[in-house]
């Protein structure tokens, strides 16, 4: 069994992956902002007498992340683990979305992550194992308005993880990136509700889509399963998509040209509609 440092672990992707790794009987650290907060988990612990401790980091602050780590490393040694899956939402179309949003979701999504790897890097290196996952998502891979500022922090965790699974292989560390679709967080559930302040159609066209699919929901505990696979398998592939849209979504970039994929994201709604429900059976018209 692995120590494992999970982020984000008070809902959501976090809180099912903390869950199916402590009922598999991981020693499971899960962090937060507020642990007080995180009643579900909490309960569950207690309840089930799981080996998971609740614990308070901030994946922005360096001070919080060094802190929660050495506590960690202090009294535990090195987790084995670090599944990196804290993150935030945010949308809207680069025209109108503040500045500081694009700050806050590229501070939390690519800087956390980058900082909780940073703090558990040399010990791994030093004992010569260890393993990184990283939640990313489909739109790790495929970027859609309104979804610029999440994609963008989601690329750039694919681009650093990529390269530094070349770095850490050599020191018995591998690195494996999970890309979700769309899943039954509350974070995709924030999606179906539509920007009408925007001059774009694109806010209320993804929130069509997203209430569509999750009308057939797919919960988080799929991912938590393929999380807890990777920890215990020893296979070297890099990319995990997750979720039964994820590899189709993926298959369906890929199978246009960059110039086909501006076009179906600038087509107008009656077009844009009807593509969706031709490819995805998806009715993504909101209703009244």
């Amino acid at each position: 069994m692995a120590t494992v440092l999970v982020t984000g672990a008070n809902r959501g992707i976090g809180l099912a992956t903390s869950l199916s790794l402590g009922r598999a009987g991981h020693r499971v650290f899960a962090t937060m902002r507020n642990p007080e907060g995180a009643t579900e988990l909490a309960d569950a612990v207690r309840d089930e007498s799981l080996p998971i401790t609740l614990s308070a980091m901030d994946v922005d602050s360096d001070a919080s992340v060094a802190d929660a780590v050495g506590e960690i490393v202090s009294d535990h040694g090195v987790p084995e683990v670090l599944v990196n899956n804290a993150g935030i939402e945010r949308r809207g179309s680069v025209e109108e979305l503040n500045l500081a949003e694009f700050r806050s979701v590229m501070e939390t999504n690519y800087f956390g992550a980058v900082r909780c790897m940073k703090a558990v890097l040399p010990g791994m290196r030093s004992r010569g194992s260890g393993r990184i996952v990283n939640v990313t998502s489909v739109a790790g891979r495929i970027s859609t308005s309104p979804l610029g500022p999440y994609a963008a922090s989601k690329f750039a965790l694919e681009a650093i993880s990529e390269a530094l699974a070349q770095e850490v292989k050599p020191h018995g560390i591998r690195v494996a990136i999970v890309q979700p679709g769309i899943i039954d967080t509350d974070m995709a559930r924030a999606i179906t509700t539509e920007d009408t302040g925007s001059s774009y159609p694109n806010s209320r066209r993804l929130a069509g889509m997203f209430t569509a699919s999750l009308a057939n929901p797919t919960g988080p505990e799929v991912v938590a399963d393929k999380i807890r696979g990777i920890i215990e398998s020893d296979s070297p592939q890099l990319r995990h998509p997750v979720g039964p849209d994820a590899e189709p979504f993926l298959a369906w970039r890929a199978g246009m040209s960059d110039e086909e994929w501006v076009d179906w994201g600038a087509a107008d709604d009656e077009s844009w509609y009807e593509g969706v429900k031709r490819d995805f059976g998806l009715d993504a018209r909101m209703r009244d």
